[in-house]
């Protein structure tokens, strides 16, 4: 398949079809570029695009190259070291000076890398495309809005863009067939009947005019049948049936008690809003529950979740208790998909611990999907995480990450949601 590159200048906006192709053929080494790029950015840097170097060997093109060809013969002036037939020595590596060398040299020639600026949309895609929420399983829902448009036969009318040529010939030939079968039998045997009679004299002159008259009669009936007609005519015929359809929704717990500071509020928030693009880039039938705890939890809109300043102390297991009891009202496991992120310092009044334990073994983990429990503390673990150690040793489907700052959000945000190969 040839190649063609368009090194035309264009105007403003103009090449973005150009653009789209070159970051289709060299998506290996950008993605390479965006990871690197990615472990040490932050998360305030989301509306940027970003600035990548791609290695100048993984730009080289195809071309064509013409050799001289057969053998010749050719005389270099200057010569007089070597006659015909002798072998020339391999020069001694290391005389060129390339790019990056650890030493000066006076020759040699280099290229540097090629730098790439993606936009923010494109960074996002490129980010987000091997990403999912895991165990994502298919549900019959009670209320169908998916519907796939299948084969259904043929029917007779129809939209004229549909019509189906082979299925309408086909119908034609044997309408043909049948209706002409009567004049064909009689027109064989007629003329089977004028030529014995003609063969065998004296000839009936009568009768063979007769029969003569018969056989263009009959002809002219054959012909008479006609090619195709209105009724010969076939439509691919299609309806839409309905299709299981993915529905999930995913509980964002966030713990806004006194003991998280504002800088570990705002890692949280920086994890949540990472997490609230992502499912909005890539899934259209997502609800995202928002729930904010101290002593006491409560569901909370979008704007509520991210910019409320209400704090206090720390009952950890008001927010599962809430979870359990929206779970159990709304959103049915039989319909839902159900996930939940979890973000906390892990510091909890230490006798809610084990009551946390216990509701997300009994009430919570056995009907999610996935959940995902983030601890923001540079310190060791908190009584909440122990208690947590013991459900994940039950429940394979039980994340836990620590988060100690900023350029750990977007290397966790990954592996908790990596595609995971089935």
């Amino acid at each position: 398949m040839a190649t063609l590159i368009d090194r035309r200048l264009d105007g403003k906006n103009k090449s973005a079809v150009n653009r789209q192709r070159f970051i289709r053929r060299f998506k290996n080494q950008i993605k390479k570029a965006v990871t690197e790029a990615m472990n040490g950015r932050s998360i305030t840097d989301i509306d940027n695009g970003e600035k990548i170097n791609i290695p100048a060997r993984d730009l080289s093109e195809p071309v064509f190259g013409h050799g001289p060809g057969g053998r010749r013969e050719a005389i270099h002036p200057g010569n007089k070291e070597f006659v015909a037939g002798d072998r020339v020595a391999r020069p001694q590596s290391g005389a060129g000076g390339g790019a990056g060398g650890g030493q000066a040299s006076n020759s040699g020639e280099g290229e540097d890398d090629f730098v790439f600026e993606l936009s923010r949309e494109e960074f996002l895609e490129l980010f987000f495309e091997d990403l999912e929420l895991p165990n994502l399983v298919r549900t019959q829902l009670a209320k169908i809005t998916e519907f796939k448009s299948v084969r259904a036969g043929f029917s007779s009318a129809g939209n004229p863009a549909n019509i189906d040529v082979v299925r309408s010939l086909k119908g034609a030939l044997a309408r043909r067939m049948a209706l002409a079968a009567p004049y064909t039998r009689r027109l064989r045997e007629a003329e089977e009947q004028l030529r014995q009679l003609l063969a065998e004299p004296p000839v009936d002159e009568g009768l063979a005019h007769e029969l003569m008259e018969e056989i263009e009669h009959l002809r002219a009936r054959a012909r008479a049948v006609p090619f195709i007609d209105t009724f010969d005519l076939r439509y691919a015929n299609r309806v839409k049936q309905p299709q299981p359809t993915t529905q999930a929704v995913m509980f964002c717990i966030m713990d806004v008690s006194g003991s998280m500071d504002r800088a570990r509020k705002d890692l949280a928030k920086r994890f949540f809003t990472l997490l609230y693009l992502f499912l909005k880039r890539n899934y259209e039938k997502i609800e995202v529950v928002f729930i904010r705890h101290h002593t006491v939890a409560k569901e909370v809109d979008e704007q509520e979740f991210f910019y409320s300043r209400e704090t206090g102390g720390t009952v950890v297991s008001s927010a599962l208790h809430l979870t359990g009891e929206i779970m159990t009202a709304r959103y049915p496991t039989s319909s839902w998909n159900i996930y939940v992120a979890q973000a906390s310092d892990g510091d909890n009044w230490h006798h809610d611990s084990p009551a946390c334990r216990d509701l997300l073994l009994k009430q919570i983990v056995p009907f999610v999907r996935y959940y995902a429990y983030i601890e923001i503390t540079p310190d060791r673990h908190q009584s909440l995480w122990e208690a947590y150690e013991e459900v994940k040793e039950q429940h394979p489907h039980f994340a836990m990450r620590q988060i100690d700052g900023p350029a750990d959000i977007y290397p966790i945000f990954r592996d908790l949601f990596k595609r995971r190969v089935s």
